[in-house]
């Protein structure tokens, strides 16, 4: 998917333009991630920095578009980038975990969810790795927790916090 632009709609409405994210995006990753929670950029790169630094973007910037591939959506509406989503599977490709984040003026509005969505349904077509690995910051939210368009998670284990936990997906092919 890196020359290619996939359209998600939200539960809430919202329409994404979701693309492979690129070299050039470096500066409006920075800034995006400027505008997601402390708490959720403290979380994603486990650093508790006010502004995300070059090295921690440089995995999102340059995927090797096989094993690994970062995703930015944008609202379709405003052109505002909102989310950030990175898939990366081992070198077996059975494996894989994913990273959301999103803008925390869009939170709650189904965006991190379409985003998940759109993940598994890359493990399922272009990388096919049967298994991917949910550490981002949310809570489960009963069943859609558990399953949502062919992911099947499971709690692996709780952070210390106790309020994030690990989940561990399987695609249902």
């Amino acid at each position: 998917m890196t020359n290619s632009t996939a359209r998600l709609s939200t539960r809430s409405g919202v329409v994404l333009d979701v693309r492979a994210a690129s070299e050039a995006d470096e500066p409006a990753l920075s800034a995006f991630f400027d505008r997601v929670s402390d708490e959720d950029r403290r979380f994603r790169f486990l650093a508790a920095a006010e502004h995300v630094s070059h090295e921690q973007l440089d995995p999102l910037i340059h995927a090797d578009h096989f094993q690994s591939e970062s995703f930015l959506a944008f609202d379709s509406a405003t052109g505002e980038l909102v989310g950030s989503a990175l898939l990366a599977c081992d070198k077996a490709m059975d494996t894989g975990e994913v990273a959301v984040s999103i803008c925390s003026n869009y939170k709650g509005k189904g965006v991190g969810w379409a985003l998940l969505d759109f993940l598994g349904s890359q493990c399922r077509s272009a990388r096919s790795a049967p298994r991917d690995r949910d550490r981002e910051p949310r809570q489960p939210r009963g069943d859609r927790a558990g399953t949502r368009k062919g992911l099947q998670a499971r709690t692996l284990r709780r952070r210390a916090d106790a309020r994030h936990p690990v989940q561990d997906f399987q695609v249902n092919r």
